[in-house]
């Protein structure tokens, strides 16, 4: 599996958004995308998930799903993959929940969305909340009734329910506390590991990057300006914003 990018450009009117001459995934490899806010990231996301043009952008350039471009796909088959082999989790896991409903209400609707049958649905959730270290009780719960880790790890394991090839992960852990927050990033680095999972995570903290990435890419003012392994990227930066995004990650005794 990989996702590929080609000379994407995503723009509103002149104003160029988000730029990546060349960006790709690998099955069982964690990207980070950083950068400032505002530098483009999220824009990346959006325009992966085919969901740019919805607040008025235009996309160019190619983004493929193991060879398949997306970019020229109908909607109904953009929504077809959407979910089912390329999901995201967002910065918020509290608003991709509906308050009213009890969670596992939520993850079956979508999971028979899908295709999927009723007890399809319930076992399968099941089994994917036991992946993210979560009981499947807690699917009886209400939103407000989980902490935003749980309620973060309940949006992963969704992704793993509807049995994703991609997860796009934008900013999933940056309104956690640093205790919540290394849960979810281990979580992460399991699925990677044990199911071959291939993330593409959207971060402003480098500190983040480094612990969790194979590769980076560095976004400034809507373009890719360096990328390569994180560890390389980190201990000899060629770019002078990514020395400046260094420089800028606080240390201990600093």
């Amino acid at each position: 599996m990989k996702l590929q990018i080609r000379d994407l450009q995503v723009r509103f009117g002149e104003h160029l958004a988000a730029s990546a001459a060349e960006l790709d995934v690998d099955a069982g490899e964690i990207v980070g995308l950083a950068g400032e806010s505002g530098s483009g990231k999220s824009m990346t996301i959006q325009a992966v998930l085919g969901l740019a043009g919805t607040v008025g952008a235009t996309v160019t350039g190619s983004i493929k799903l193991d060879g398949v471009e997306l970019t020229t796909m109908s909607r109904a088959d953009l929504q077809a993959i959407r979910g089912r082999r390329i999901a995201a989790i967002f910065q918020s896991p509290g608003l991709a929940f509906n308050p009213v409903f009890r969670l596992g209400a939520i993850v079956t609707r979508a999971l028979r969305l899908h295709g999927l049958s009723a007890a399809e649905s319930r076992e399968r959730a099941a089994t994917a909340m036991r992946s993210v270290l979560l009981s499947p009780e807690l699917l009886h719960r209400y939103p407000a009734q989980l902490s935003g880790g749980q309620l973060q790890r309940v949006a992963i394991a969704l992704a793993l329910a509807l049995r994703a090839d991609v997860l796009l992960a934008d900013e999933p852990t940056s309104a956690l506390d640093v205790t919540v927050q290394a849960e979810v990033l281990e979580v992460l680095r399991e699925l990677r590991d044990s199911q071959g999972l291939a993330i593409l995570f959207v971060s402003h903290d480098l500190a983040v990057i480094a612990e969790l990435c194979d590769r980076v890419a560095i976004m400034r003012a809507g373009h890719v300006v360096e990328q390569g392994p994180t560890a390389q990227v980190i201990a000899a930066p060629s770019h002078d914003y990514t020395r400046e995004l260094l420089a800028a990650v606080p240390r201990l005794g600093g």
